[in-house]
């Protein structure tokens, strides 16, 4: 055997281990043999054999001899990052505690177990639910005129609030057993949905008190006592919640909120001196606060007087008070741009409570913080993105049928090339976010509260919502712009600041939250490896840590090799449980998912902690995360779907731009790696023959614009859950219905077209009103098809005409 024969088996030997994550047993087995059978078998010259010995030894001596491996080399490298670890606060510990680990962990692992997501259960309604859709959702729909309740009464008539709160909306998570629905996650999700297509400003009044607020927090934590005074009442809509946390100098900081509370005794409603909390705050931004009975209301509590034990600081703590308590003051509003729902400030002084009005008693106090972001699951993975998914269908609804209608130079302007590529983002980008929508309220309903996918959804969906209600504009143009009754897209415009700032501003979440608490909780090694280094006792800590790292090696040596791999291979041989069409694209979701890991490694390794400060490298790392998560949910959903073949376009379109969405991302951390000798090597090891992959084609744009734009199943499908009028006075009714009557007029237009190029111009160019009888008189026309032809000339006009005021209109509006 020649030694370059050698040297090319030993390569590949050692890549399919660690391809394939080999025990030490067996990689001390394979380098041995390939050792002795350089020594015996191969004319490698004494010095070549003697180097190759020399390395295998250092391998195999560390390799086989853990407690020399631990004195010599483990205890270098934990010295060296425990001085690094940085000392970690209550409210990130917390953070990172709160919640649990869903498929993320798979997409973190290089090779996710996907028969285990295409198994998950899809989540269904049951016959109550869809009872509670089709009856006081759709009436609550019917009932709602967003131009009455957004420029006139700025606010939801009295009669609408009394209907919210006769039939339960209010009370959608409150188990039956206090009078609540007691609805699954999925049905919460498609009631807010269906609201959110016809009014935002309801679809916010209703979405709140079944996301993070009193009602949540008390089933989760509350005490007995505290569940049946409230829980009942605030599911007949008797209470009306809101949740107070956000405060003028802390935003999103909840750690540096200057809101708090001092233990102290006092008399409280004529009784006898009691232990409790003097309150004294200043929020903003909350929603139904102008409105609400019952406050709910997170601060930092102090113990100057050690009242209740030897601890100064007892940390964030949340309380349940009556807004009629004497000290509290509320009742002003912000104006988050003319959408109506209730939202305002409000303040306390010296507000005295017991302590039995912290949620769950004085055993919760400190306890805040946590609560708050493991109920946070609710907002980010429910409401909001059931507002943008909505949106996005109602664009899908809307915008498709005005791209049909509304004509330029005789041509319906959806098939101008420029507007099919708005429309097939339209398209696809709803696809998607329905996808993702729907997987992450499956893992809620089956008991899972994944606080990185929630994340995940709040912040994509609601950037996909932007870019999908930005490209509506674009083609309505001035439709879009002039607000009126007759608008169907501006109010859902100016929601869109609002979705991504709730719950989180999305820059926030994206550059921070999203691969900083995902890197830590969905890695299967680094918190087990910062539990080593935080033990008290070293000598365990250092022999867990030598257990970990010698794992954490051979994980990212198999990602490495699988990288390079896959590369090479453009994923074709990664073993998927899937056929057709969706096994290519099963396959670079899986490279990509060791790509993934291996730069998450890299960044860790290189940057450790500093790197949560690097937010446009963290945000990157986060972008591919959440695009394998959509991708992932893409899949499930086709195969969820049946594979129709009728969804092939939309199903492609939307893996094709996540995967090329993954490509520029990594190309991206690539491309501004501090460290450019290792940015060259992991590109060798990602793209060893290039970045290949390409955006959806122009051909595919055309295929999936076109479903946008005429009725049919598929439309139906994509937008399915969004209300919809047929009444031609609605604004999607009268679109609706000018779509059939324009499709209808078209064949008989065409025909109308060529008969008046062999014809007298005079005769009519423009063919409508009066011209259609002269048509008729000279033969071009029948009058059947001049019937059809008037409908569908008058449904167009109507459509397309936007509101106007008169001059005094504004004047008036202002007296």
């Amino acid at each position: 055997m020649g030694i370059t024969i050698w040297i090319f088996l030993f390569f590949i030997l050692a890549a399919a281990l660690a391809y394939h994550h080999a025990t030490s047993k067996l990689w001390t087995l394979t380098l041995s043999i390939s050792a002795l059978t350089l020594t015996f078998w191969v004319s490698a010259g004494f010095w070549f054999t003697t180097l190759v010995w020399i390395l295998v030894l250092l391998v195999l001596i560390p390799l086989n001899m853990p407690e020399l491996r631990r004195n010599y080399i483990t205890s270098k490298i934990y010295c060296l990052f425990k001085s690094q670890l940085p000392p970690m606060s209550q409210t990130e510990q917390e953070a990172l505690d709160a919640g649990t680990i869903w498929w993320e962990e798979d997409l973190f692992s290089g090779s996710p177990n996907w028969k285990r997501l295409l198994n998950f259960r899809e989540p269904q309604l049951t016959s109550e639910e869809q009872l509670f859709i089709d009856g006081p959702t759709q009436q609550l729909c019917d009932l709602l005129d967003d131009w009455k309740i957004t420029e006139e009464l700025h606010d939801l008539p009295e009669e609408i609030w009394q209907f919210v709160k006769n039939n339960g909306f209010f009370g959608m998570i409150i188990p039956k057993e206090y009078g609540g629905k007691q609805f699954s996650a999925f049905a919460h999700s498609q009631v807010v949905m269906k609201i959110a297509s016809r009014s935002t400003s309801a679809a916010v009044t209703v979405m709140v008190p079944n996301s993070l607020g009193p009602a949540k927090l008390l089933l989760h934590y509350g005490t007995q006592a505290q569940k049946d005074r409230y829980l009942p009442k605030l599911a007949k809509g008797e209470e009306v919640p809101c949740f107070a946390l956000t405060s003028p100098d802390a935003g999103s900081d909840a750690a540096s909120m200057t809101d708090y509370g001092i233990v102290c005794k006092a008399t409280f409603e004529g009784q006898e001196e009691v232990v409790g909390i003097r309150l004294n705050w200043e929020k903003r931004y909350i929603t139904l606060g102008p409105v609400a009975t019952v406050l709910g209301l997170a601060f930092k509590l102090y113990d100057p007087d050690h009242l209740l034990g030897k601890q100064y600081s007892l940390g964030i703590t949340l309380a349940l008070i009556p807004t009629n308590t004497a000290g509290v003051d509320i009742g002003n509003r912000h104006f988050p741009l003319n959408i109506a729902f209730q939202n305002g400030p409000n303040r306390g002084k010296d507000v005295f409570i017991p302590l039995d009005w912290v949620i769950g008693g004085a055993a919760q106090i400190g306890r805040g913080w946590r609560m708050l972001v493991e109920c946070l699951a609710d907002g980010r993975g429910i409401s909001l993105p059931s507002l943008a998914v909505g949106a996005g269908k109602l664009m899908c609804r809307g915008v498709g049928a005005y791209a049909r209608i509304r004509k330029q130079f005789k041509t319906p302007i959806g098939n101008f090339e420029g507007v099919e590529e708005a429309l097939a983002r339209i398209a696809g980008n709803t696809y998607a976010m329905d996808a993702a929508r729907t997987l992450t309220l499956g893992a809620l309903d089956d008991g899972e509260n994944p606080s990185v996918v929630s994340a995940i959804v709040k912040y994509h969906l609601t950037e996909r919502m932007r870019t999908i209600i930005n490209d509506g504009m674009d083609i309505q143009g001035g439709a879009g712009i002039c607000l009126g009754p007759k608008n169907l897209i501006a109010r859902a415009y100016q929601s869109i600041p609002i979705s991504i700032t709730v719950e989180g501003a999305n820059i926030l979440t994206r550059s921070l939250i999203i691969f900083g608490q995902g890197a830590v909780r969905a890695h299967p090694f680094v918190l087990k490896e910062m539990k080593a280094l935080s033990h008290q006792d070293t000598e365990k800590g250092l022999i867990d840590f030598d257990d970990v790292l010698s794992t954490h090696i051979a994980y990212t040596m198999s990602n490495a090799t699988r990288s390079f791999w896959r590369g090479l291979t453009n994923g074709k041989m990664s073993r998927v449980p899937m056929e057709g069409v969706a096994r290519g694209y099963c396959q670079q979701l899986t490279r990509f998912s060791s790509c993934f890991a291996l730069l998450a490694d890299f960044s860790m390794m290189l940057l450790g902690s500093s790197l949560k400060r690097k937010e446009r490298l963290s945000s990157r790392l986060g972008d591919i995360l959440s695009n394998l998560y959509i991708g992932s949910a893409i899949l499930k959903r086709y195969k969820d779907q049946g594979s129709l073949s009728k969804d092939r376009d939309l199903f492609r379109w939307a893996c094709e731009d996540s995967l090329f969405r993954i490509q520029t991302s990594i190309q991206e951390i690539l491309r501004n790696f501090p460290n450019r000798p290792l940015a060259l090597l992991l590109h060798l090891l990602i793209f060893p023959l290039g970045a290949k992959l390409q955006p959806p084609s122009d051909r595919l744009c055309k295929q999936v614009a076109a479903l946008l734009l005429e009725p049919g199943d598929i439309r139906d499908r994509l937008t399915k859950g969004i209300y919809i009028d047929y009444d031609p006075i609605q604004p999607l009714g009268k679109l609706e219905s000018a779509l059939a009557k324009v499709i209808a007029a078209e064949p008989i237009e065409r025909i109308l077209y060529q008969r008046l190029k062999r014809q007298d111009e005079s005769i009519a160019s423009d063919p409508r009103e009066d011209r259609l009888l002269q048509l008729v008189k000279a033969g071009l026309l029948n009058e059947e098809e001049a019937r059809i032809l008037r409908l569908g000339l008058d449904a167009r006009r109507n459509a397309i005409m936007v509101d106007e005021f008169p001059q005094n209109y504004w004047k008036k509006a202002t007296v």
